[in-house]
């Protein structure tokens, strides 16, 4: 029997629980072990807590990342939470999270967060904010400010994609979920197969392949009547999907897929994670010229930061949805070229609220 894969807590996480201890710490005097961190999606994972040190007015809380048993660049390092409490506040009392050494900032747009704010992604400052104000349940006015630092955080980001997206100075604080799940890429494929052979084996025609949850999730939106059975987390795994569906006997594939992913794939990359293939600017550009938007973007499209940034800059483009379609319709064929057109593909595409494209 193969070794269960032991899962991880993402920097959100680790964040959130220190900012709780700190909060418990200031409030009650307490020095917790651990506390219960609450989860973007809901419910609530157990967190050690490394180390509280008061300094002065406010205290400097301590967690050890850890991936699991898939670990990235953050893997064993500190991510801690400085938490002050100012009684001079509205009622209820108002949260203030702001990042501090270690964490990027972003530089340039097209992220998830806006230029020279502290690169802390929108769940996980929801993620924070809410187990604050969970461990100041009994606090009725105030301002409570929390800083997160990494202390790490400036060399541990040159191994990883932030100083290409514009994010100087740290690490970004991530986390969709709250948990890591692990998988390697031999489990993450074999897990793509036993999807397709379960959906095959309900007498599924379709299979629908999605990058992740929240494609997964827009397209059950969009296509509410779609078996669970159908969806298949296919994720990075672009040409291994495709030629397993093909080999499962699957007559149809329809991909749900964002933007940025989008523009990859039809790119006719076989592996689409960003650390392996980036996007192909240049290419981008001279596609948004073939469709008809206006020349005045093309310089900018080549010089891009980020997928999104372009989506951004040909919002009211009459001709984008035309650039939409064209990928559409070359990641179509790349697809169906991977399973050696035994497969016919449709595409679901979504800008990065969620509002559907294509």
């Amino acid at each position: 029997m193969d070794k269960q894969l032991r899962t991880g807590r993402t920097t959100g996480t680790c964040a959130a629980a220190a900012a709780m201890a700190g909060i418990r710490f200031l409030i009650a005097g307490e020095r917790p072990d651990a506390v219960d961190a609450p989860l973007p999606p809901g419910g609530f994972l157990t967190v050690p807590i490394e180390r509280i040190a008061p300094e002065g007015n406010e205290v400097r809380t301590t967690v050890i990342k850890d991936g699991g048993d898939d670990p990235d660049a953050t893997h064993g390092h500190e991510i801690q939470a400085v938490v002050r409490l100012d009684p001079d506040g509205p009622t209820p009392p108002a949260v203030t999270l702001e990042g501090g050494k270690g964490v990027g900032r972003a530089t340039l747009p097209g992220l998830p967060v806006n230029v020279g704010e502290a690169a802390i992604n929108p769940d996980p400052r929801r993620q924070i904010e809410k187990a604050v104000r969970l461990a100041a349940s009994g606090l009725e006015s105030g301002r409570i400010l929390v800083t997160i630092e990494v202390p790490e955080g400036e060399a541990i980001a040159k191994k990883t994609m932030n100083p290409r997206l514009g994010i100087v100075g740290g690490i970004s604080i991530l986390g969709t979920h709250g948990i890591v799940k692990p998988y390697s890429h031999a489990s993450w494929m074999a897990t793509i197969d036993e999807g397709l052979s379960v959906a095959r084996a309900q007498g599924l025609d379709l299979a629908v392949m999605t990058t992740g949850r929240r494609s997964e999730r827009l397209y059950q939106e969009t296509r509410p009547g779609t078996p669970e059975t159908a969806l298949i987390q296919a994720a990075d795994f672009f040409e291994f999907s495709m030629r397993s569906a093909a080999d499962h006997g699957f007559g149809r594939v329809a991909w749900s897929v964002f933007f940025g992913k989008l523009v990859k794939q039809a790119q006719g990359l076989p592996y689409t994670h960003a650390g392996t293939y980036p996007v192909d600017f240049g290419l981008l550009a001279q596609r948004s010229l073939e469709t008809g938007c206006d020349p005045v973007h093309e310089p900018i499209i080549r010089t891009a930061n980020t997928a999104r940034q372009v989506l951004d800059l040909l919002k009211n483009d009459p001709a984008r949805p035309a650039l939409v379609a064209r990928l559409a319709a070359l990641a179509k064929k790349a697809a169906e070229a991977f399973s050696d057109d035994r497969v016919a593909v449709e595409y679901l595409v979504f800008d990065f609220d969620g509002e559907r494209l294509f």
